[in-house]
């Protein structure tokens, strides 16, 4: 949830634009040049309860991107993925979460969410995957909804903001819920938000606020606290997979070029980093896939979105405008979500 709702005008435009490049393939699907049936990793949900909860939280003070919030619909989603050719998109939730201070509310509206979900993949069968989401920070009531989401819901992951109540995802409190998504080998989605300090105010696109600077502070947080409280080396049976290209975290101090060289040793930041994967949200063009390539496999880089705030059009012209060559491409928009999730080859 990257763009404001006054940008959607420029990502209508984008993806406009966009459709010169689209060739109509069998059944509907628009083919890049790559060919391929897209696999949207960064796809948002939002349920009747959470778009209520959001709607009762904007009273009191406005939240980024709630316009785009409220218009969500499925069958609006659908028809998205149809013309722009997406086969599934994975399901998750994005910024501000569903965490006010009211626990009790978190829980239920967490719930409600994720039920949501499941229930969307029930009625489009083959069209969507979804990554559940928890009430954190009460981690007791996170581990209740990781059982019921993988137990009841039949889920693909679980999803989370970089930070709750100024507590990033390596937090020591957190460490009980990390340990049961290593028992299980959980696939986990992570998505940009903002600290406390800086979530709200009147940014104008002329002054550093939330969405050019502060999510991807606050994933970059998130990516270093993971891997400095040890989280990350105790968890080596999580598939981590970071938004927006990794955020910042690659212009920060925290690493440098000479880490590169110790990107194998297990005990290394960089191992770690590489280890991880990021999705091309907002780093579809050729400045941050460069830095991708740079830093991490090509195996690591996966396509999305951030839909309802960005499509699929103009995340695949940005990619086929980045310098990628076809066999990169089919990797992005595919064959490395593939890796992640076999189960999509049947």
């Amino acid at each position: 949830m990257l763009a404001r709702p006054t940008r959607r005008n420029f990502l209508a435009t984008a993806a406009a634009s966009a459709a010169g490049l689209l060739l109509r393939g069998p059944g509907g699907f628009a083919q890049t040049e790559s060919n391929t049936r897209r696999i949207d990793i960064h796809h948002h949900v939002i349920s009747p309860a959470w778009k209520k909860q959001l709607a009762k939280w904007n009273a009191v003070r406005p939240i980024q991107g709630h316009e785009t919030h409220q218009s969500y619909d499925a069958v609006k989603d659908i028809a998205a993925m149809d013309r722009d050719g997406t086969e599934i998109s994975f399901l998750s939730v994005t910024t501000p979460g569903m965490w006010f201070g009211d626990i009790d509310e978190t829980r239920r509206v967490v719930r409600e969410q994720n039920d949501y979900g499941a229930q969307l993949v029930r009625d489009y069968k083959g069209r969507f995957g979804h990554f559940a989401t928890v009430p954190l920070p009460d981690v007791d009531a996170a581990l209740r909804e990781i059982a019921y989401a993988y137990d009841n819901l039949k889920v693909d992951g679980i999803s989370f903001i970089s930070s709750y109540s100024d507590r990033w995802l390596g937090d020591t409190t957190f460490a009980p819920m990390w340990d049961e998504l290593n028992r299980r080998k959980a696939v986990v989605y992570i998505h940009a938000t903002a600290p406390g300090c800086c979530y709200y105010g009147n940014f104008v696109e002329s002054v550093a606020g939330p969405i050019p600077l502060e999510f991807n502070s606050d994933l970059a947080r998130a990516i270093a606290s993971i891997i400095s409280s040890g989280t990350a080396a105790r968890t080596p049976d999580v598939t981590y997979i970071w938004s927006h290209g990794g955020g910042s975290i690659w212009a920060q101090r925290y690493i440098n070029a000479n880490d590169l060289a110790n990107s194998t040793d297990p005990k290394s930041k960089m191992y770690h980093l590489r280890r991880f994967h990021y999705d091309t949200a907002a780093a579809n063009d050729s400045l941050h896939l460069g830095i991708l390539k740079l830093a991490i496999p090509m195996s690591q880089i996966l396509f999305g979105t951030d839909y309802p705030w960005g499509s699929a059009a103009a995340t695949a012209a940005g990619l086929q405008r980045s310098g990628l060559d076809a066999t990169e491409l089919r990797a992005i928009d595919r064959e490395n979500a593939l890796r992640i999730f076999p189960k999509l080859r049947t």
